[in-house]
């Protein structure tokens, strides 16, 4: 870690390494200001005709003319970084082959964090009157008087009692009024954890007792929170967000999706009498601002947010739940590749933190650390109360009669009319956004295509519009053929959610239909109210896709249909199997949350029952689909048994690419010499995107081998030309 290399402090003149978010290889070299500079303090500096914030991260190693080095131009008004913070972005970085630089510009990432903290000029009235009380004094009098003499901001004074501030200004000087700066940013609210939470049943108690244990060690630890859709884990890892609430240290909750915030927030008020802090990209810059420095500097406790908080600045970061940890959407995809969940738990094993990974269906990586001793593991296999689990149907595709262009069996229709009957709520489940993805001309077999990505165009038929979901581009739904001219020939192929949407609005003319997908959710406070007016019962029927079926609780509930519970299982995927388990059993696990007079029921329509996958969800024995799924990628010498590495090369030249990536295989000794294997170069599945070419090679390792120092001796021998782009992509999630 730096400060075991370095020393802690720099006098004025001192060469100190400053980290600065650019795409830059190293730190850069600046001398220390007058008033000296510690480690890990936050600054700004120049760079060529820009300021940017700076990390001091150590002694300056630069050998250029000292006459070209700039002094640090101010210590910023921040919390140091802490020495636990600075080793895991250390860390991360050469986890992931990520420049320290790039890596730190996740954690500088929140607006207005150079400059000075806000202030407002705050005014106070003495009771010393003016000698000459002029009309426009007397309102600015009878203002305070009015309002119970409580202190107020000087514009909102101006305008309340309609004067000008040299009449404020005036009755400062006469003392009758007192001026003061007053921080803008308001504290966050304090958390009482001897609240009586949810009434635990004795095997939830058991449960909270063990994670309760590991919060009080206040030793770095992971446990496994394995418990089945409706066993009641928010309310066990709850009881050791008290826990470290009461030690006095910070906790951070993780949550796959932005949507799944609201209710729990909803619930740690409920249970602590206050709101956390909320850190994802729909919040406002102000709110973004205040959060990020109150968790440097301790004043916020408790912290829900999406997979970049885990990069927020903690004074004392004591607890990290990362809440349905196998999700996907805990790995980052995008310019810095890392997943979420093995972040937290490097970060919690740096400030001797516990880590809760809390899941029903928990991705094989966590279940395989659990089976080995490596995590600790806690069972809640049962729902709590006299909940059952929900009834698992199979309907046969292959001998349900659907009509022509229809996607809901007869079967599924008719379980909907009933539930439908006793006031209850159905679901709808299909995980492919908008109306068709596919759209064909009949007339000459053109399909409708992006121009920039190898990619179909999806209809969307709410917004009459085409679009491609690799880079975003749209357009109008065209009135005939791009291709012959042909009017009236284009046909939408497949179903989306919209066009399920539109089926069950035939199937059920009365009922009351709501679609949620993230294409038509709108602003988080929108969704919010949606999925509020769902709980409370204003829905009949949810259509929807993945982002129903993450953790939300609908009471009213009973059934759901998931109408192709095949379509994960498509292609090459590697993790396909294991995701579709993972996905369909929490769809099902919707179903009959809360005490009804019948059982929740899922319908799953597939042409495959005799599939092993669905197979394991029918019978709910989960571990045995487990054991058989390690048991296959361990012979394989696959994720979790063994380690991959994507390489993508991305470029305007296919053939340019395609050579670079032949030449960089045929020059790989430093890989051999670890055992690994190498696939490749291939274009990838999705060729073009956004006008560029991308090729991908695979890299192949026992679990044990020195993946990340190999693969970057390798990658620095070769020159890269400035029109490719090479990424490293270490433990991939996603093949395209």
């Amino acid at each position: 870690m730096p400060d075991k290399l370095t020393k802690k402090y720099w006098d004025e003149g001192e060469l100190v390494a400053v980290l600065v978010p650019r795409p830059l290889a190293t730190p850069l070299d600046y001398f220390a200001p007058a008033e000296g500079v510690g480690i890990g303090q936050l600054v700004e500096v120049q760079l060529g005709n820009r300021y940017e914030i700076g990390l001091v991260w150590g002694s300056g190693q630069s050998r250029i003319n000292p006459s070209k080095i700039k002094q640090i131009s101010k210590i910023l008004d921040a919390a140091p970084v802490s020495r636990c913070m600075r080793a895991f972005i250390e860390q991360a970085a050469a986890y992931t082959l990520t420049p320290l630089p790039l890596m730190f510009r996740l954690v500088s990432r929140a607006p207005g964090i150079r400059d000075p903290r806000p202030q407002v000029n705050m005014i106070s009235m003495t009771g010393r009157m003016p000698e000459n009380l002029t009309p426009a004094r007397k309102k600015v009098v009878e203002y305070f008087i009015g309002n119970n003499h409580q202190p107020v901001p000087k514009s909102k004074l101006r305008q309340r009692a309609g004067v000008s501030s040299s009449v404020i200004n005036g009755l400062i000087k006469a003392g009758t009024l007192t001026s003061e700066l007053v921080l803008v940013d308001q504290t966050y609210p304090a958390f009482d954890p001897s609240r009586k939470g949810f009434e635990l049943t004795a095997e939830q108690d058991a449960a909270a007792e063990e994670l309760r244990q590991g919060v009080r060690s206040k030793e770095f630890s992971t446990t496994l929170l394995k418990g089945v859709t409706g066993s009641g884990k928010t309310e066990v890892y709850l009881e050791a967000v008290a826990e470290a609430l009461r030690a006095g240290r910070q906790i951070l909750v993780l949550v796959p999706e932005i949507a799944l915030t609201t209710e729990f927030i909803s619930r740690v008020s409920e249970r602590f009498g206050s709101k956390p802090g909320e850190w994802h990209s729909e919040i406002g810059t102000g709110e973004r601002r205040r959060l990020w420095r109150a968790t440097g500097d301790g004043t916020v406790q408790l912290v829900v947010g999406a997979r970049s908080a885990l990069f927020l600045p903690f004074k004392d970061l004591g607890l990290i739940v990362v809440d349905e940890e196998h999700d996907p959407s805990y790995k980052q995809e995008d310019t810095i590749r890392y997943n979420a969940r093995d972040m937290a738990v490097l970060r919690a094993s740096l400030c001797n933190a516990h880590v809760i990974l809390a899941s029903a269906t928990p991705s094989l990586e966590s279940w395989k650390n659990a089976q080995s001793g490596k995590y600790n593991r806690v069972n809640l296999p049962v729902r709590a109360g006299a909940l059952e689990m929900p009834e698992i149907i199979i309907i046969d595709l292959k001998n349900a009669q659907l009509g022509k262009g229809k996607w809901i069996a007869p079967a599924l229709a008719h379980a909907v009319h009933e539930t439908l009957a006793q006031n209850r709520q159905a679901m709808l489940f299909l995980n492919r956004r908008g109306y068709a993805p596919l759209t064909v001309c009949r007339a000459c077999g053109l399909q409708l295509g992006c121009n920039e990505c190898d990619s179909r165009l999806v209809e969307h038929r709410f917004s009459n519009r085409l679009m491609c979901h690799q880079c975003g581009y749209s357009m109008p739904v065209p009135t005939v053929c791009p291709g012959c001219g042909e009017a009236e020939q284009l046909s939408a192929i497949g179903p989306g959610v919209e066009r399920l949407g539109q089926e069950a609005t035939e199937l059920f003319p009365n009922a009351r239909i709501e679609i949620l997908s993230s294409d038509y959710s709108g602003s988080l406070t929108e969704f919010r109210h949606r999925l509020e007016s769902v709980r409370q019962g204003n829905t009949d029927i949810i259509v929807g896709t993945q982002i129903i079926a993450k953790g939300h609780n609908f009471p009213h509930l009973g059934l759901v249909g998931a109408v192709d519970a095949d379509l994960g299982l498509h292609g090459t995927d590697l993790r396909a199997a294991e995701r579709t388990f993972q996905l369909m059993t929490q769809v099902a696990g919707r179903a009959g949350r809360t005490e009804h007079a019948q059982r929740g029921v899922a319908f799953l329509q597939t042409w495959q029952p005799e599939h092993p996958v669905i197979a394991a969800i029918v019978s709910g024995n989960d571990e045995e689909f487990w054991e058989a799924e390690a048991a296959e990628r361990r012979v394989a010498g696959a994720p979790p048994y063994g380690r991959f590495a994507a390489i993508i090369l991305t470029g305007p030249k296919a053939p340019d690419i395609e050579r670079l990536g032949r030449k960089m295989v045929t020059e790989a000794h430093e890989l051999l010499q670890i055992g690994a294997q190498i696939y490749g170069p291939a274009p990838a599945p999705v060729a073009r995107v956004r006008g560029s070419y991308r090729y991908r090679l695979l890299v192949k390792a026992e679990r044990r081998a020195p993946l990340q120092r190999a693969l970057r001796v390798w990658q620095d021998q070769f020159e890269i030309p400035s029109n490719i782009h090479l990424t490293i992509d270490i433990d991939p999630q996603s093949f395209m």
